[in-house]
């Protein structure tokens, strides 16, 4: 069966891998070229390096490499051990030689060290992610994924041989990475090799465990298998159907995947026992399906058929599980040439089905941009003798290119845009790295700011300890940034310098303000959110920006009201108690023809309770008992303190007194209007307004007219079911 599947794959890669023009020989010239140089040389596995560049070229040519791949297997392991390796072997062999040695070298070099990073950070997964896109990156030339995936199965044959301890980065990148990618380029020999092993190594008493239960009555299975074959085929050729029936090998990881991703014991595995059937046409396939239903009793809750309702990506095939005489399950697949070639080769290949088909038991998505990538690699192995020629497509140029991978001086795998410069790879890492970035060595090599990087270089930033970036990174024609997002954030830098400029100049102006009103020990956020700010900065934004004047935090700090010094009072004689009706309609208690005048700072209005105090040449002034400005005065002058009260008489009744109401709310175009229209409705006299904006709020100071102050808060709940007004109180 192994045999078969080899067959199968040998023709694609042999008719994709062409020896290079002018190269006569190039195989045993090119061992006789590395072999000094690597006797004596141990890789860090342990193992010879001459012997693993020999296993290697063995492998190649069995998935049917070309000359010239083989002969770079050897050059590959030469490069390590030459000062100027691409000059040498570019001389030797031709500079196609020397690409490929430098490249795949680069390659395995960028492997190692993400895998140290894996086992140390224990971010394997991640790692992993990052080391299957750099092998998408580095195969624009497929000879140096070819090449890798050969050594690594020698290197995994080299510690089932040896018995030693396999790194378990290493046994795990080889199981997600390197079998996934063998398993997509149709190399499925050497995929479930690799599979086997690798698990080997992960899991080894799982590995022991499903490896005894295949190997009871092995013999006796796979002879029951062929005589089935045979049976089958010669059945189906009877019923005048022209069929091929090979069996499909069933592998140790391939069995645990499914019997862990669709929760089964060993037993509920069907494919233990497989079948293929390829037949000329469709109907074909259906009459093979019915006479192999009449034959076998079919277990319907296991049949698909995947012809008539295709899976997404294109796999088209018939699906069905029988039991023989004896009870044993038996899984069989039908289709025609043409689909079994789609399959195994096509770009809706069996890798796409297999890791992440409708039922998804594996768990991968088998869309995305880096699934049609590898899409693209499946036809380039078609297309392989275009492009050694020189043909290469360049739609798949750029369908290959639009990523480039380069590592930190840690082996971090860093993904970046093509044409990504070491400024790019600075805010990849970290923002604030990136304002700082003010050098770089690519290679150990100082580069400009605005190198373009490739694949697998390593790159370190040189940062001073303070600073922000540059407007010249902004500039496109100079080619600083190739990242938009890197771009966003040095535009977000420069936006937050600007704010900051602003808000200085905004607190600069405010607590200029404060000292000269003498109020410096006032709390600039209490400031703030007297004006109606979350927070003084804030204020010093808006400030900074002229969009708030200096003088609301004037008349906030000296309101117009009537402050009286100490100077002022005058000691008054108290006479005998009498009430006289005033024209402010105020009674002074036991004062006689006494003026007296409503203060501005509180605004009373009956039935307010009410204080006065006295004042030199102003009669008394009258406030509301709750009024700040009243309380101080009345600490520091108690004895200026009279008795008032509001007047009854006709005349008393019929005045109006003003009094100032705020109003918050949330500005809109027509607001004051409305609210305007309400105390019009209420016959409510309005005889002054003041009003500002912040952003989208406004405040509004409505001064009214009323004869009794209850009245005023019946009007304030109307306004505030006005469209947008928060509150409304009297001030």
């Amino acid at each position: 069966m192994k045999h078969l599947v080899e067959i199968q794959a040998t023709p694609l890669l042999s008719a994709s891998l062409q020896d290079l023009p002018g190269q006569p020989d190039a195989f045993m010239r090119a061992r006789a070229f590395a072999e000094p140089l690597l006797i004596g040389v141990t890789l860090d596995t342990g193992e010879d390096a001459l012997a693993h560049a020999d296993a290697v070229t063995e492998i190649l040519h069995q998935i049917g490499g070309s000359e010239a791949m083989r002969a770079a297997c050897y050059l590959v392991y030469a490069a390590d051990h030459l000062q100027k390796p691409q000059e040498v072997i570019g001389k030797a062999f031709g500079a196609s030689f020397a690409e490929l040695a430098i490249e795949t070298t680069r390659l395995i070099r960028v492997q190692r060290q993400a895998r140290a990073v894996a086992a140390e950070s224990q971010v394997a997964a991640m790692q992993t992610e990052n080391v299957r896109k750099m092998l998408l990156a580095f195969s624009r030339d497929l000879r140096v994924v070819l090449l890798r995936l050969a050594s690594r199965l020698q290197t995994l044959r080299h510690y089932a041989a040896s018995k030693q301890a396999v790194p378990h980065s290493l046994a795990y990148e080889s199981l997600h990475v390197f079998a996934p990618l063998a398993n997509r380029l149709g190399i499925w020999q050497i995929k479930w090799e690799m599979e086997d092993l690798a698990f080997r190594f992960l899991e080894p008493d799982t590995y022991r465990e499903v490896a005894k239960l295949l190997d009871e009555k092995r013999v006796e299975r796979e002879n029951y298998m062929l005589h089935l074959r045979e049976d089958l085929e010669t059945d189906l050729k009877t019923q005048g159907i022209t069929a091929q029936v090979t069996g499909r090998p069933k592998h140790i990881y391939s069995i645990v995947k499914k019997m862990r991703g669709k929760s089964l014991d060993f037993s509920r595995v069907f494919d233990v026992r497989a079948l293929r059937v390829v037949v000329p046409t469709v109907p074909d396939c259906y009459a093979a399906l019915s006479w192999v239903h009449s034959k076998f009793a079919p277990m319907h809750s296991e049949f698909d058929d995947y012809i008539a309702k295709p899976k997404s990506n294109g796999y088209q095939s018939l699906h069905t599980v029988v039991r023989d005489a004896q009870s044993r399950p038996i899984e069989i697949q039908i289709r025609t040439q043409e689909m079994h070639d789609l399959a195994e080769h096509g770009v809706a290949a069996h890798w796409a089905y297999k890791e992440a088909g409708v039922k998804g038991y594996a768990g991968v998505s088998a869309t995305g941009d880096y699934d049609a990538k590898i899409a693209v690699l499946r036809q380039l192995l078609a297309w392989e003798r275009e492009l050694s020629a020189g043909a290469q497509s360049q739609a798949t140029t750029d369908a290959l290119s639009d990523r480039i991978y380069v590592l930190t001086p840690d082996a971090a795998v860093v993904e970046l845009p093509q044409g990504g410069t070491p400024i790019d790879f600075a805010y990849t890492l970290h923002t604030n790295l990136g304002h700082r970035c003010r050098g770089a060595r690519v290679d150990g090599v100082m580069v400009p700011l605005n190198t373009p990087l490739k694949n697998g270089q390593t790159v370190e930033v040189t940062a001073i300890k303070e600073g922000g970036p540059s407007r010249d990174w902004l500039n496109l024609d100079l080619g600083f940034l190739a990242s938009s997002r890197a771009r966003a954030k040095v535009r977000a830098w420069f936006n937050a310098q600007a704010m900051q400029e602003t808000a200085a100049k905004g607190r600069e102006a405010v607590e200029k303000l404060l000292q000269r009103e003498g109020k410096t020990a006032m709390k600039l956020d209490d400031l703030a959110s007297q004006l109606g700010f979350k927070s003084a900065e804030a204020l010093f934004e808006v400030v900074g920006k002229d969009e708030f004047s200096l003088r609301n935090i004037e008349t906030l700090l000296n309101p117009p009201a009537t402050v009286m010094a100490a100077d002022d009072y005058v000691r008054l004689k108290k006479s005998r108690p009498n009430e006289k009706a005033l024209k402010s309609g105020v009674l002074v208690v036991g004062i006689d023809s006494l003026l007296t005048q409503l203060s501005k700072c509180c605004k009373p209005a009956p039935p307010d309770e009410i204080r006065g105090f006295v004042t030199r040449g102003k009669g008394v002034s009258i406030h509301r008992a709750d009024c700040g400005n009243f309380r101080q005065m009345a600490i520091r002058s108690g004895d200026r303190v009279i008795e008032v009260d509001w007047g009854q008489s006709a005349s008393a009744q019929a005045l109006v007194y003003p009094v100032d109401v705020n109003i918050e709310a949330v500005d809109r175009q027509g607001l004051l209007r409305d609210i305007s229209e309400v105390f019009a409705k209420e016959k409510m006299n309005v005889i002054g307004v003041q009003t500002q904006s912040v952003k989208d709020l406004a405040w509004m100071t409505f001064t009214v007219e009323v004869g009794d102050s209850r009245r005023l808060q019946k009007v304030l709940g109307l306004v505030k079911e006005v469209r947008g007004v928060r509150t409304a109180k009297r001030r």
